[in-house]
């Protein structure tokens, strides 16, 4: 099973695109993903690949996804 420290931002971007999230901008390093239904942004760091598990974590919080749902969800877009 992969590790959420070794996630590149290509994929992420995949999974992000996957659940319907799209981006709405880009400021500094980082950019802002966004879909209805959610209380607030996807935010990710740009200028580090690949991410750290800390921003991952976060993402997933935001999204309301396990560890599991992500991982299984990443290698089915595989």
């Amino acid at each position: 099973m992969k590790k959420l420290s070794n996630i590149t931002l290509k994929e992420f971007r995949i999974v992000l695109t996957s659940l319907g999230l799209h981006k709405m901008r880009t400021k500094g390093g980082h950019e802002a993903w966004v879909r209805d239904g959610l209380k607030r942004p996807v935010i990710i760091q740009t200028h580090v690949d690949p991410m750290s598990e800390l921003v991952v974590r976060k993402a997933l919080n935001d999204l309301g996804l396990t560890r599991e749902e992500f991982i299984t969800l990443l290698e089915s877009l595989k």
